[in-house]
């Protein structure tokens, strides 16, 4: 039974329980964040398995931040797939980006992942101050503006436009676990953001097979179908396609069979194995003393200004070995692209891995890539 209080003008009013005060106020306990943590794993490990792996070798500082940044990725790529149309989406959209905003007021929702990112980035400001924590909420608007923009699931204009899409979705999870350690360094982010371009089109190819296929029926309270949550999208880029001569509506009718499907496959996959070469042959010399071969692109971009210090390769080696944990997404994305060319590019027949967790600790254990 609650206690009743007098309030003014109003007579006698129930006063709210204990757990109602709080939420009101924003207080977050460490039972709070321990079944936010507890939620946030549970979603990775039935949704996100790889993510689920590597989050065991994310720098600690960073774990919290990676177990809410990348379920926060889980929820939004499952948008499409789970709202009747894309309002609906952009309203979940616009909960996230207000929910962004209380979570860096310090004053989050009682919502699992929002109260588990609170933590982090509670945990950030005290041992780094202001700097990272602000990287991080200008790169997750950015991140949520660009899952926004994609909400329709239309096929990406050109193969530079899917590129474009992984910088600001995959690349840029990581460049926010990076500053949740935190780290500036531009040999990392450089790193990261071939990694994370591969990571995006690996992404693509893997939901060619799901979302190519009609989605399940919704049924009324009657049990009457009300129609389907979406149509079938083929999300490749068009001008593959088009140099493939593959057309959408043969992937809705045929799957596997469509004429061109291979070939338009195997040219994004191409796209991001290049990403990954790169990424080893960058981490290589680094590890070598050199310098890369080529400039990060997205240099002087806003939170990627650096200072002379962080071009220096020498001690590039340390910030490698000290985030090392993060790079290991790339593991992810070879063997996916591994499966996919033992199908011969179809990715209606590509396998589960049982290799990953041996092929990650192998990784580790070398320190490769």
């Amino acid at each position: 039974m609650y206690r009743s209080v007098r309030t003014a003008g109003h007579g006698l009013k129930r006063a709210a329980p204990r757990w109602a005060r709080e939420c009101r106020r924003g207080v977050v306990t460490d039972a709070d964040v321990t079944q936010a943590r507890n939620y946030c794993l549970n979603q990775l490990k039935q949704g996100d398995y790889e993510a689920y792996l590597i989050r065991q070798f994310v720098p600690r500082a960073a774990n919290d931040a990676y177990h809410a940044l990348r379920t926060l990725n889980l929820e939004l790529a499952r948008l499409p797939e789970t709202v009747s149309n894309p309002a609906i989406g952009r309203l979940r959209i616009q909960f996230w980006r207000d929910t962004i905003d209380r979570v860096f007021a310090g004053n989050p929702p009682r919502e699992p992942i929002a109260i588990l990112l609170h933590s982090a980035i509670a945990h950030l400001k005290s041992r780094a101050g202001d700097g990272s924590a602000s990287s991080i909420k200008f790169w997750l608007l950015r991140f949520l503006k660009t899952r926004e923009r994609h909400m329709e699931n239309r096929p990406f204009v050109s193969l530079a436009a899917l590129e474009d899409y992984s910088e600001n979705t995959y690349a840029t999870l990581m460049y926010m676990t990076l500053a949740s350690m935190p780290m500036q360094s531009i040999h990392m982010d450089h790193l990261a953001s071939h990694i994370g371009k591969a990571c995006g089109i690996v992404a693509t190819l893997r939901g060619i097979p799901v979302l190519a296929a009609p989605s399940a029926p919704i049924q009324g309270p009657s049990g009457a179908n009300l129609g389907n949550t979406r149509s079938p999208a083929l999300l490749l880029p068009l001008d593959v396609m088009a140099d493939a001569g593959l057309k959408e509506e043969d992937v809705f009718r045929m799957g596997p069979n469509a004429e061109g499907l291979q070939d338009a496959v195997f040219q994004v996959a191409t796209r991001a194995n290049d990403h990954l070469i790169t990424a080893r042959e960058m981490l290589k010399n680094l590890r070598l003393g050199k310098g890369p071969d080529h400039d990060y692109e997205h240099e002087g971009e806003a939170e990627h200004v650096y200072s002379s210090a962080a071009h220096n390769v020498e001690s590039a080696d340390a910030d490698i070995k000290r985030g090392y944990g993060v790079l290991l997404e790339a593991v992810a994305a070879g063997d996916y692209l591994k499966r996919l060319e033992s199908a011969n590019f179809d990715p209606f027949r590509v396998k589960k891995s049982w290799k990953l967790p041996w092929s990650l600790w192998q990784a580790l254990r070398h320190e490769q890539i």
